[in-house]
Parts: structure tokens; C-alpha cells; sequence
């Protein structure tokens, strides 16, 4: 398969779309918190408005996801850019399929902390929600240095399609 030289409008909106989807359970999660402490505590896991703030979002995320990998596996994703160096083009290769474990992780074991009532489970979800935080971190940061410090341009890339 050769590689494409950008990303196609659906693989952009679906970045995005995550993205956006990402960011809402980062920071509207008190309501599952909520909701999950008071089913520890009743043995009663009901559907409230604090789970479906978090759970239809999530699984939202699950599809959206399965549908990016879909699209990647049969498209492709376009080289890195000439200017960024070889350990760093390995690295970022290596961010994006850990992007898409933790993706795919994420909502599989949220579901099994609240649908399988696995305590465990939401351990290993509240461990892999501060990966993805880190990871989220880190691919700012390597966005900023691609644009600033390599001037590679990057940032085109995901605004308009290829």
C-alpha cells in the first residue's frame, strides 16, 4: 500500500471528534465518580445521568475509535515529515499505537468496572485515564516542537485534508 501524503476529511474529523470526546471525560468526570462510589456503596449500579454523562460519550469514543483504526489500516497514515529525526519518527509511531490501546482500553474496562461490577477493572481504568493524560501531554508537546523548533508544519496536516 503507498502511503498517502495527508490525512482524508474523515480520518481529520475523527481525530477531532475524539479529541473533543476526550476531553469532555477529562473534565466532566465527577459524575461517573459520583455514581460509582454511590454503587460501591448500595451494590445497586443504576443508570443516572452521572453514568450516561460519561458511559454514552465513552462508548462514543469506543466506535469512533474502532472506525479511526479502520480507516488507518486500510488508508494508511502519511510519513513523517523529512525534517523530524529518526528516533523521533519511531517514537511518535510507537505514541500513536499506544493512543489507540489506551482508546480502545479505556472504555472496555470502564464498561467491565460498571456493567461487570469488576472493581479491579475500574482501578486499571483510573491507571490508564492518567496514561492517556500523559500521552495527551506529551503529543502537544510534540506538536509544538514539530511546529516551533522543526518548523515542519505539522500542524496542517489535521486541518485540512490530503
Amino acid at each position: 500500500m503507498s502511503k498517502p501524503l495527508g490525512y482524508s476529511g474523515t480520518q481529520i474529523a475523527l481525530h477531532w471528534g475524539i479529541a473533543a470526546l476526550i476531553i469532555y471525560q477529562f473534565v466532566y468526570h465527577e459524575g461517573i465518580e459520583e455514581a460509582y462510589e454511590q454503587a460501591l456503596e448500595t451494590g445497586v449500579y443504576a443508570q443516572s445521568l452521572g453514568w450516561a454523562s460519561h458511559a454514552i460519550p465513552g462508548i462514543l469514543v469506543l466506535l469512533l475509535v474502532i472506525w479511526r483504526l479502520v480507516l488507518r489500516l486500510r488508508r494508511g497514515a502519511p510519513d513523517a515529515p523529512a525534517e523530524e529525526p529518526a528516533i523521533f519518527a519511531r517514537l511518535s509511531h510507537l505514541a500513536h499505537w499506544a493512543f489507540y490501546a489506551l482508546m480502545l482500553a479505556l472504555p472496555i474496562t470502564g464498561m467491565l468496572a460498571w456493567g461487570g461490577q469488576i472493581e479491579a477493572s475500574a482501578e486499571v481504568h483510573e491507571v490508564l485515564k492518567s496514561l492517556l493524560m500523559l500521552l495527551v501531554l506529551v503529543h502537544v508537546g510534540a506538536v509544538l516542537v514539530h511546529q516551533f523548533v522543526w518548523k515542519t508544519n505539522i500542524m496542517q496536516r489535521m486541518k485540512r485534508a490530503g
